[in-house]
């Protein structure tokens, strides 16, 4: 329960590069006044399970960035099944459909500055990391 409540707080501050970063909610409108979302437009987790579902997505696109990109580093598999089965996300949740979308939209966002994205995953989530340790390894030489 510790790492579930770790991994929902430091995946909602998980930063991203700088072109995936979202726009700061705006205050809260009544209903009727709300313009509707464009389009396709990905919708706002509701439930405590989306938000879960999402931060799983988060972790899924920086566990493949890490695998695909840093050449220092590579993902421990295992840690991070661990982390997303006490987040109660099934791993095949997202592994197809919406979050799986979702979350190489993330991978895409790391890979646009790959040398700071791998700092800052070994920073939070290397073996001494603050957010979800030993979730991003260093690769054996």
């Amino acid at each position: 329960m510790k790492h579930l409540a770790i991994a929902a707080a430091i995946l909602f501050a998980l930063p991203l590069a700088a072109a995936a970063e979202e726009a700061a909610p705006k205050p809260a409108q009544p209903a009727e006044a709300a313009a509707p979302a464009p389009a396709g437009a990905p919708k706002a987790p509701q439930t405590a399970q989306e938000r879960q579902e999402a931060n799983a997505a988060k972790l899924a696109g920086l566990v493949r960035f890490v695998g695909e990109s840093c050449k220092e580093a590579r993902p421990d598999y295992e840690r991070f099944k661990s982390v997303v089965a006490a987040m109660g996300v099934d791993l095949d949740a997202i592994s197809k459909g919406e979050l799986l979308m979702r979350s190489m939209g993330y991978t895409e966002a790391y890979r646009k500055n790959v040398d700071e994205s791998c700092r800052k995953a070994q920073e939070m989530f290397g073996e001494k990391g603050t957010a979800i340790p030993g979730l991003v390894l260093r690769k054996a030489s």
